[in-house]
Parts: C-alpha cells; sequence; structure tokens
C-alpha cells in the first residue's frame, strides 16, 4: 500500500496563517494583554512543526513577548517619577514596528532576517 504524504503546501498556509495570527494577537496586546500570552503559547506550540523560514518568525514572537515583559515591568516600576510613561511608549512604538515589519518579511515569504535581535 502506499503512502501519502501530507500537502506541503497546504501545510506551509497553515504555518503562514498561525504566523500571522501571532503577529495580530501580538499587535493588540496593549488593548487586551491576554493577547500576548495566547501568542507566545501559539509560537512555542507551532515552532518545531514549521518550515525552517517560518521558524525565524515564531523566534521573533517569543522575544518579542519576553522583552515586551521586561518594557512593561520597567514601565511600571518607574511610572510614579514619569520615566514609565517615556518606557511604555518607546515599547509601543517598538512593538508596532517589529511587528509590521515582521508581517511584511511574511507576505514576502522571507525569514525574519534578525530574531536575536533586543531592537528590530
Amino acid at each position: 500500500m502506499a503512502q501519502t504524504q501530507p500537502d506541503l503546501p497546504y501545510q506551509e498556509e497553515t504555518s503562514r496563517g498561525a504566523v500571522l495570527l501571532t503577529y495580530v494577537l501580538l499587535l493588540v496586546s496593549p488593548l487586551f494583554m491576554i493577547t500576548a500570552v495566547v501568542a507566545v503559547v501559539i509560537a512555542y506550540i507551532y515552532r518545531e512543526d514549521a518550515p525552517v523560514w517560518l521558524r525565524s518568525h515564531y523566534h521573533l514572537q517569543i522575544r518579542t513577548f519576553w522583552i515586551s515583559l521586561l518594557f512593561i515591568v520597567v514601565g511600571m516600576l518607574t511610572w510614579w517619577i514619569l520615566l514609565g510613561q517615556l518606557v511604555l511608549l518607546l515599547w509601543l512604538v517598538w512593538l508596532l514596528v517589529r511587528c509590521i515589519r515582521g508581517i511584511r518579511y511574511l507576505n514576502l515569504r522571507r525569514p525574519y532576517p534578525s530574531p536575536e535581535s533586543w531592537w528590530i
């Protein structure tokens, strides 16, 4: 009996959809923080089975979650000296740029060039 292999283009499109969903969840996380937790759980679950070029996107999303958590904690701890508002504003801009840039590379079907970076 011949064994059938899964449809690879379908798997890739499904993986791309999960990556895009994770980016969108991260983008709305300033409004609803629980979406960031959902995003990082999705990224951890799907990254091992994803095509190689999509793993860089999952890696970026996971790092974005943890670095965002650091920004938020520092922003909240320094809120009372007015430095916190600046930290949180910088975090918001950083998050938007990072996710929009990730979506751009995803639409070009390219891996994210520097997922290890703290910046962009």
